[in-house]
């Protein structure tokens, strides 16, 4: 299986059963995708089968997505029609491209890597040429005046917030910098922040300052995108939204097809924004496993990325080959994790690990050690 057949996401177990010889039907514990765990909202079972029997279906939604956006912008500090919802955070990506290649469709596109592969596969289909801009380990730390330096005629800028696979977090300060040069440029930038409402501080609770929102009104180049599937559990049901200047939004909605998101989906935000017994329970849940975790990975001789999101980066001490083994030995004791086979700058050096509830994760770190175990037996 080269590099371009691996898996895009996490969450498809099946090619990579068939890929290392395993039945489909082989019960396995899925580390791989970074859902929270706690969801979705046990009230929206209730919620959706009240719907399925009544008209919501019978009707097309509200074109402007009003209700939705209101409470968007209620909960981020910003005006209605700075909000555009999205069929997930991938439409929110593509949609940013669009607008890019409508605007300057020959100048090249700047992605901070490792990341999240739709953002090339957004101005592959556009037709768009990418500079990649590399962060290196042990720290993936990304500095402002060396992304700019390295734009060269590139016209827009990917950066993921915090980042997917590595789990850094760019500080507030930085960004503002990074938005201070850049529009020196001409360039925009795209900040993908899918994890966000995992970032917490170092208790889980709500990281004070850390809020991007509050730029939007003084660099006009700033576009955020969010996601709603992840926190509330909902991959299946696709729900994002995209933050910026209102000309900025008014443009992009020009892009997005009729009734993108479906009513059933568009009247969920609302309630799920207000289901603040939910954020709670996520940021107590936070505050616990996610320290808990890191401390185990790194008994177990294991290098593992400090994260602000809701996963791991890690790697084994012996470098990337050994780590690649580890991903079909768990695989066979019931646990899939994510490879990065198709990460540009990691290329399976590393496995990503999602955060789990409190038995999920003492099981991940019971059969990291017994795979740990059996290969240092047999190497000795």
């Amino acid at each position: 299986m080269s590099a371009k057949e691996w898996p895009l996401h996490g969450g498809q177990p099946a090619p990579l059963l068939a890929r290392f010889g395993l039945a489909d039907n082989t019960p396995v514990l899925d580390a791989s995708a970074n859902l929270n765990p706690l969801g979705p909202p046990t009230w929206l079972a209730d919620w959706v089968s009240a719907r399925l029997q009544g008209e919501a279906l019978a009707r097309y939604p509200d074109p402007d997505y009003r209700e939705a956006r209101e409470s968007i912008a209620a909960r981020d500090g910003v005006a209605p029609d700075q909000v555009l919802l999205t069929n997930g955070g991938a439409e929110a990506v593509f949609l940013a491209v669009a607008l890019h290649a409508r605007e300057y469709p020959a100048a090249p596109v700047a992605i901070v890597e490792p990341t999240f592969a739709e953002y090339a596969r957004a101005c592959a289909a556009h037709g768009l040429p990418v500079t990649r801009l590399t962060l290196e380990p042990p720290d993936f730390r990304l500095d402002p005046e060396a992304v700019v330096a390295a734009l060269g005629e590139a016209r827009l800028l990917f950066l993921c917030r915090p980042n997917n696979p590595t789990g850094t977090l760019m500080p507030q300060a930085s960004v503002a910098r990074l938005l201070e040069l850049t529009a020196e440029r001409g360039c925009r930038v795209v900040v993908d922040e899918a994890f966000i409402d995992f970032v917490g501080s170092a208790d889980g609770k709500p990281a004070a300052g850390e809020a991007l929102a509050p730029l939007l009104s003084r660099f006009e180049h700033l576009l955020l995108l969010r996601s709603l599937t992840k926190h509330f559990t909902l991959p299946g049901l696709r729900l994002g939204y995209l933050l910026a200047d209102r000309d900025t939004v008014r443009h992009a909605a020009g892009c997005q097809p009729a009734w993108s998101v479906n009513g059933l989906a568009a009247a969920l935000v609302a309630p799920l924004l207000a289901d603040r017994d939910f954020a709670g329970r996520t940021e107590g849940w936070l505050a616990t496993e996610r320290p808990w975790l890191q401390a185990g990975l790194a008994a177990l001789g294991l290098e593992v990325i400090p994260s602000r999101a809701n996963f791991f980066l890690v790697r084994h001490p012996e470098g990337r080959e050994a780590t690649r083994q580890l991903l079909p030995a768990l695989l066979r004791r019931g646990v899939l994790v994510r490879h990065t086979e198709s990460f540009p700058g990691l290329d399976g050096g590393w496995l990503r690990l999602a955060l789990g509830d409190a038995t999920t994760n003492a099981r991940l770190l019971a059969a990291l050690a017994e795979v740990l175990r059996e290969a240092e037996e047999g190497g000795s």
